[in-house]
């Protein structure tokens, strides 16, 4: 399972995934898309997002079972700690 979160998304993008993804909440995406779409919808949103912030939590081959993409400005960063994902969030 792939789970996309938005904030502040340009007009448009948040219609763009819903093409391969079910928007549960506002800004919030749910789906099962391949490797190969999943990229691209990362390629999408990274060059699209802008000012606002893009999130992607997908499944990935580590103890934790998933990993963290992330995009756009003031966002919270994905961080290795002893091999534990976790997200920091940078300081002004």
């Amino acid at each position: 399972m792939t789970v996309v979160v938005l904030i502040a998304a340009p007009e448009g993008l948040r219609g763009h995934l819903t093409r391969w993804m079910v928007e549960t909440a506002p800004g919030m995406f749910v789906g099962t898309p391949g490797r190969r779409v999943r990229d691209n919808l990362w390629r999408v949103l990274a060059n699209r997002i802008g000012d606002g912030q893009a999130i992607m939590a997908e499944p990935a081959n580590n103890e934790q079972g998933w990993a963290v993409r992330t995009a756009g400005r003031e966002r919270w960063k994905p961080v290795d700690f002893d091999g534990v994902m976790l997200m920091a969030r940078s300081r002004r």
